[in-house]
């Protein structure tokens, strides 16, 4: 599936092949949970929006049954996200977003992994301009990068 403007995407190879993929690009412009969490106005948002990254894709094969491996991935992932970021775009992420569809998933190799719930989804996406909430609702979750995280989101910058 395209992503939209920067991304990064891996495969997770052991030795009987591929077992899992991964993608990581644009974080959602708006989402009340994260902007509460960081504690964003609309101006710091879209100066610092750049510092956070979407997992938007992460897919074990489905005939790999291996215990814990998802939190696994995720865990070894997003230690090298931050510096793989830097090489490819020349900045540092310091958050990664994902959202879980809560009818489907219960998000539990996310929060083994230690990423932190921090609301739901209102159940509308980027398209939905008449306030329909046609999509399911979807748990909201973020990982730290960088220990201040908070701090440098929030942070305004001179533009």
């Amino acid at each position: 599936m395209p992503l939209a403007g920067a991304q990064l995407r891996y495969l997770v190879e052991a030795d009987c092949g591929f077992v899992s993929a991964l993608s990581f690009g644009a974080s959602a412009w708006k989402c009340a949970p994260r902007d509460t969490h960081i504690g964003w106005d609309d101006k710091t948002r879209r100066s610092r929006l750049h510092l956070v990254v979407g997992n938007a894709r992460f897919l074990i094969l489905p005939y790999i049954q291996v215990p814990n491996l998802a939190s696994k991935i995720l865990a070894k992932v997003t230690r090298r996200l931050r510096d793989d970021w830097q090489v490819a775009y020349g900045y540092a992420p310091v958050l990664v977003e994902t959202f879980v569809e809560t009818g489907r998933f219960a998000g539990t190799s996310y929060r083994a992994a230690n990423w932190i719930q921090v609301g739901k989804t209102q159940g509308r996406g980027k398209l939905d301009r008449t306030h329909a909430k046609a999509l399911p609702v979807k748990d909201v979750y973020l990982y730290p990068l960088h220990r201040a995280y908070k701090t440098i989101l929030s942070t305004q910058t001179s533009m």
